[in-house]
């Protein structure tokens, strides 16, 4: 099913290649892939007419850029396995180091852009209905019986991973043991309708099928559904969350078989320029140039942000320990969750 799958989405691509360079006539023209994660549709339109228009100005060059959108694990895969991905702009920083472990990515990559290839960072926050009627504003009410949580599978989402670890990680940074952290996390989970495979996913059980007192999500995703909400959902920032880190990285075996290297480091060196950091922040994600961090500090309320790594050493024992077979999160499911 998933080579089906995938020579589908290549094929796509191939023809959808083939009619830009029929179309294009004598021009010069350029064509990026970018492979992301499932709830920065919006940010990258932006992000993609900018650059376009700023590199065409600046060479000369008239460029494409498409876009592919999905749970961040599955997109990693769908990378390894050979979708032809120039760069890629995922949830995690396994994810996208799974790539490198393919040999489809230089050793160094988190060195090739600054702050460690972070163009931006995120967190996790609430969306609660109109009100607040659960009257839900920190992670300890999350465990209560009454309340139903929305929320990606962390299996396949780096929404959904990273709303794992915020729910841990809420626990131990305050003092308890990761005893402590299981049951409550195991709790939270029992208290979870239905796992989507996506951020997105979930973003429609939650505003479009009205499933669930709360959901988990990154904190642009939460702007974006309470703005399409028409009034009816609020944003609820609980006092700390969990630091996310969506890296961004160039795809060496495939900007070297296409000849596209200098386009896609010019792509991803783009987002660190003020104007894109702008629109970074006009999308709610935290942007990491310290003057327009500065400049946008009052769209993104305070709130105490704690590494990934309270939860573990490093991604890999995170992942083994956690989302690994048999570990902690297929243990919780083993128990058993309200559905």
């Amino acid at each position: 099913m998933r080579q089906k799958a995938l020579l589908s989405l290549l094929g796509l691509y191939v023809l959808a290649a083939g009619v830009w360079v029929v179309a294009s006539g004598f021009t010069r023209h350029t064509e990026l892939l970018n492979v992301g994660c499932d709830p920065t549709r919006e940010l990258w339109r932006d992000i993609n007419a900018a650059f376009i228009a700023d590199y065409q100005r600046r060479t000369g060059v008239t460029i494409g850029i498409r876009q592919s959108h999905g749970g961040s694990g599955s997109q990693a895969r769908a990378v390894i396995d050979g979708l032809p991905a120039d760069v890629v702009t995922l949830a995690l920083w396994s994810d996208t180091d799974a790539i490198r472990t393919a040999g489809r990515m230089a050793a160094d990559w988190e060195d090739q852009f600054p702050n460690r290839s972070l163009p931006y960072i995120s967190t996790i926050v609430f969306v609660v209905r109109k009100g607040n009627p659960k009257r839900i504003a920190d992670w300890p009410e999350l465990a209560r019986p009454d309340v139903r949580v929305v929320t990606p599978d962390p299996k396949t989402s780096g929404n959904g991973k990273w709303s794992f670890l915020a729910l841990w990680g809420s626990v131990v940074t305050r003092g308890g043991s990761a005893a402590d952290a299981e049951r409550y996390v195991a709790t939270v989970y029992r208290n979870v309708p239905v796992l989507g495979s996506a951020a997105r996913e979930a973003t429609i059980t939650f505003a479009k099928h009205k499933i669930g007192d709360v959901h988990l999500t990154w904190e642009n995703e939460a702007y974006l559904e309470v703005k399409e909400s028409a009034g009816e959902l609020e944003v609820v920032h609980p006092p700390s969350s969990v630091r996310a880190e969506p890296h961004v990285a160039v795809v060496d075996a495939v900007v070297d078989q296409k000849g596209s290297r200098a386009t896609a480091e010019a792509y991803l060196n783009f987002l660190y320029t003020p104007d894109a950091q702008r629109i970074i922040a006009e999308h709610y994600y935290r942007p990491t140039l310290p003057e327009v961090a500065a400049e946008t500090r009052h769209r993104f309320p305070k709130i105490d942000l704690f590494p990934a790594t309270v939860c573990g050493p490093d991604w890999d024992a995170i992942n083994q320990r956690y989302f690994g077979e048999g570990g902690v999160f297929d243990r919780m499911q083993a128990g058993g969750r309200g559905r």
